[in-house]
């Protein structure tokens, strides 16, 4: 079952409390998603890490109930 966009979100902010997400669903089917990713705690990461920090909010789900997940990050 795909995941909704509140859920996606909801993982990430519990990993990155001061996270600010914004999630897009790209095809309108609820299982490829777009989201940015801004946080303070991004600053002086290489933007690989960032990416990592996020797939790990999400962990298992990547791959499962998340199919795609289009990422944008960047530190606050």
């Amino acid at each position: 079952m795909p995941m909704a966009a509140d859920d996606i979100a909801a993982l990430i902010r519990a990993a990155i409390p001061d996270a600010e997400v914004e999630i897009t669903d790209l095809a309108g089917d609820g299982d490829h998603y777009a989201a940015r990713v801004v946080s303070a705690s991004f600053a002086g990461l290489p933007l690989r890490k960032q990416h990592q920090a996020v797939y790990a909010a999400l962990g298992q789900r990547m791959g499962g109930e998340l199919h795609a997940l289009q990422l944008k990050t960047a530190a606050a």
